[in-house]
């Protein structure tokens, strides 16, 4: 691995899979967030002080936003189509997204379980532009596990 100590990854370098299939010209995952609920009570010890306790409750599902740029891509179409159908049982699936080293090795994973896509955004079309033209969608998941 090309990383030394001290060395941080970088944000540039990364990758996207779903159910095991990388995913292309992908632009900017960002907002990847899960949060956990804490559940904090109080109570008086044996000296009658109030001690006050925290602990972790139960998680919440999380989502993320994924821009790419709008080509086709048969499992991101009719992953992205499923989703806007309705169809849980297609639309649901296994996303990763994989954080590389320097020489293009996956350092972390970032694993999304049931992720499916709520919002789907194309970008502007204008005549005369010199911009690509991108897909921006929001992925909710159920759990999300880092490795």
């Amino acid at each position: 691995m090309s990383l030394q100590p001290g060395d941080a990854l970088t944000a540039h370098n990364f990758g996207l899979q779903i159910d095991g299939i990388n995913i292309d010209f992908i632009q900017e995952i960002s907002g990847i967030t899960m949060t956990q609920d804490v559940i904090e009570y109080q109570q008086v010890s044996a000296a009658g002080k109030p001690v006050i306790k925290k602990m972790p409750g139960a998680s919440k599902a999380g989502q993320a936003t994924v821009v790419r740029g709008a080509t086709p891509n048969k499992v991101w179409d009719s992953w992205t189509a499923a989703s806007r159908a309705g169809d849980m049982g297609s639309a649901r699936k296994n996303a990763s997204i994989l954080i590389n080293d320097f020489e293009n090795n996956p350092v972390k994973r970032i694993h999304l379980r049931n992720a499916w896509c709520s919002d789907y955004q194309l970008s502007s079309v204008k005549a005369g532009e010199a911009s690509p033209l991108t897909e921006t969608v929001t992925i909710h998941f159920e759990e999300m596990i880092i490795e």
